[in-house]
């Protein structure tokens, strides 16, 4: 008998033995406040759904509408026969919203980045990473073939210093980072990293998947935040977190979105945003731009929920943003905090390597305007209880 695939059955016990292996749970309601989670209900502290659009009848609505008008899929890509009506309006609509020039979607948030890296630099130039970015701006830097060179996390001055040293070796140079970093809670100093672009000529992206629908004005985003229109080359996000959807978008100035039409190989390759998906985007950018309710109440709650967490005794990091990790330290004891959690009727999963470093995992809290106070504090008192029976807090 053959033994080639021997080698995956030993990686998972060796995961299964470490505490890293993912046990993935399955999910049998709608997105909200509270989900049913392997045939039980849970507080739900584990979705992006920042805003509560992920249900909210007037998307779903459009969604359906729109399936009425068009049918389902566009059964081509975008450059053949794949591009509606409705691609383009939500493009307009994304523009107009984030107060950029132009905007192109993607089928999501990680292909916008696999077709928007690789289109920008090849393999005589170099990417200049943040050492935190997420892992579709890594893969995206793989594929382009370019020189990938790090910089320490949030760090102007590193990132001055590696430009500074290289620059000259490059035709083209990328700078990338997050906005908000999904694991860590915390904004790039986007301004700084600005800065340091312009002083060295280079390309600035940045990949705000967490900031939009969250920061900046009504939640516009990093650039917003920053009052940076018009200085970053471009924007890349999802439409899968605070809008509630499925979906990516490159946006910033038109020659480099004409040219992501022209060689963004997802755009080209790939089947277009289906239907209900564009006409469920278009319905959240509506409610976005109507009224700032939603990114007001995220961010009450996450005032709330992290001052308490504190108060208890729980270290939350580096979190500016409503994510809020719960630093715990080894994977082991994550998951079990986890399966505790869990049994306290609250779903918060743990996180440890490889999304985060060894050493590092944590419970990761997404808190989301659908939250009522009174879930906070069901999620704070099975906090408190599990966090005093494992030993991470006192009390």
């Amino acid at each position: 008998m053959s033994n080639k695939l021997q080698w995956i059955e030993t990686e998972l016990q060796t995961l299964k033995d470490s505490g890293l292996y993912n046990r993935i749970r399955t999910l049998s309601s709608p997105q909200g406040a509270w989900l049913v989670v392997d045939g039980k209900q849970v507080l739900n502290f584990c979705s992006n759904n920042y805003l509560g659009l992920a249900n909210h009848p007037r998307i779903v609505k459009a969604a359906q509408d729109a399936v009425t008008k068009y049918g389902v899929g566009p059964a081509a890509v975008r450059s053949i026969a794949g591009t509606m009506e409705l691609h383009l309006e939500l493009e307009r609509r994304l523009a107009a919203f984030k107060g950029v020039e132009s905007a192109i979607t993607f089928q999501s948030g990680f292909t916008a980045n696999m077709g928007t890296i690789p289109a920008l630099v090849g393999k005589d130039d170099a990417i200049v990473s943040d050492e935190l970015n997420h892992a579709s701006i890594i893969d995206g830097s793989r594929l382009s073939g370019a020189k990938i060179l790090r910089y320490a996390h949030c760090d102007p001055a590193d990132l001055d210093r590696v430009l500074t040293e290289n620059r000259g070796q490059f035709p083209k140079v990328l700078v990338i980072t997050d906005g908000v970093f999904s694991m860590d809670g915390d904004i790039a100093p986007l301004d700084k990293i600005y800065e340091v672009c312009l002083k060295h000529d280079v390309m600035l992206m940045v990949d705000d998947a967490h900031g939009e629908g969250v920061i900046g004005a009504g939640g516009r985003g990093i650039v917003d935040h920053f009052h940076l229109h018009g200085k970053v080359d471009v924007e890349v996000g999802t439409l899968s977190k605070a809008f509630g959807v499925v979906g990516g978008v490159s946006a910033g100035k038109p020659i480099i979105v004409e040219w992501l039409r022209q060689r963004g190989r997802p755009f080209l390759f790939s089947s277009a945003m289906t239907v209900p998906d564009v006409a469920a985007c278009l319905a959240a950018v509506d409610i976005l731009e109507e009224s700032t309710e939603l990114v007001d109440r995220l961010w009450e709650n996450a005032r709330y929920f992290k001052a308490e967490m504190k108060r208890l005794g729980f270290d939350t990091g580096l979190s500016t943003t409503p994510i809020t990790p719960i630093m715990l330290g080894e994977a082991p004891l994550a998951q079990q905090f986890s399966r505790e959690m869990f049994e306290a009727g609250v779903f918060a999963m743990a996180i440890g390597f490889p999304t985060v470093p060894r050493g590092k995992a944590r419970i990761r809290v997404m808190i989301s305007a659908a939250h009522a106070r009174e879930d906070l504090d069901k999620g704070l008192e099975a906090f408190a209880a599990v966090g005093r029976k494992l030993g991470v807090i006192n009390g």
